[in-house]
């Protein structure tokens, strides 16, 4: 049996690979603080085969026991809100780059041999190729989210190289499904919920990004660690296709009955660091023989449905 440890395996997209994993057999071992993640997205799994250890990966003598005997780590764990970095500047630092290398280096001494690590797209910056292929370059984040996530690439590239570690960097477009707490499919039903007859939009509305399911994301990750085989695998996860940020509100307003007005604040970003225009190549993916199931707007359309079922 596969012991895999899941850092941030309570959250939003962790769960769902929990999930995926436990589905095959593995022998799950979460590690989460809750800051963001939920215990009910693990419920209904076996006790004996999924664990959840509640703790802080700034504090590895509480959670290293887990990692002994592990065949991979997972590592989901950070700050999900870009724009919540921007105001409190060591989130990203700390919950970000610093747990990273707790986790790298606790794999180094339980002789964990494989890292899976959730990158994003922001660490491209404002690039001027699209779609932006995985050899893009020079990378210059926008926000200290980009750049804790740039810093542990680095970390991930450097313990590969240093210790013999094989490691996969995946980075994500926009990803969304159930358990979202963030974002601007959550950001804009929570405004509706709370005021039914306007919807602000931070922006202009032209800004433009692809979106890819958790599932879909899910089963991307784990068909590339399955297939890729280098030292440092590095793979772009999105769609073909973006969708813009006016055509999300019109869809989220049309699924509220269609009332609400629109205002927009204005400027090409929707805050200080936003990458308003984001297209991931994924031909090195496509290559591997994994494509996406749904365009950008297709995921969209199915999880505003979610979202307005599960708020009924």
């Amino acid at each position: 049996m596969t012991v895999s440890v899941v850092t941030g395996g309570a959250g939003a997209i962790g769960a769902v690979l929990v999930r995926s994993l436990a589905d095959d057999g593995h022998h799950l071992r979460v590690i989460d603080n809750l800051s963001s993640g939920r215990r009910e997205h693990l419920d209904g799994l076996p006790a004996a085969q999924a664990r959840l250890r509640v703790a802080d990966l700034l504090a590895p003598e509480a959670w290293r026991d887990e990692f002994v005997g592990a065949d991979e780590v997972w590592h989901f764990a950070a700050n999900p809100d870009i724009r919540k970095g921007t105001s409190e500047t060591r989130t990203d630092l700390e919950q970000g780059t610093l747990a990273t290398y707790n986790v790298l280096e606790t794999a180094r001494k339980a002789d964990v041999r494989r890292i899976l690590f959730s990158s994003s797209s922001v660490v491209y910056g404002l690039p001027t190729v699209f779609p932006t292929p995985e050899e893009y370059g020079p990378l210059l984040p926008q926000s200290l989210y980009g750049a804790s996530k740039l810093a542990s690439e680095g970390l991930m590239s450097a313990y590969s190289e240093c210790y013999g570690l094989t490691s996969y960097i995946f980075r994500f477009a926009n990803i969304i499904g159930p358990g979202m707490t963030h974002g601007v499919l959550y950001d804009f039903h929570e405004k509706l919920r709370k005021d039914p007859a306007k919807l602000q939009v931070l922006g202009d509305g032209r800004q433009a990004k692809s979106y890819l399911r958790t599932e879909d994301c899910v089963a991307a990750m784990r068909f590339v660690a399955g297939h890729a085989r280098d030292r440092v695998n590095v793979f772009n996860l999105g769609t073909r296709d973006r969708i813009s940020v006016r055509e999300i509100a019109e869809k989220v307003v049309a699924a509220h009955g269609g009332t609400a007005r629109i205002e927009y604040t204005g400027g090409e970003r929707g805050w200080p660091g936003d990458v308003p225009q984001q297209l991931l190549g994924i031909e090195r993916l496509v290559r591997l023989g994994w494509t996406p199931p749904l365009s950008s707007a297709e995921a969209v359309d199915r999880t505003i449905a979610e979202m307005v079922r599960a708020r009924a």
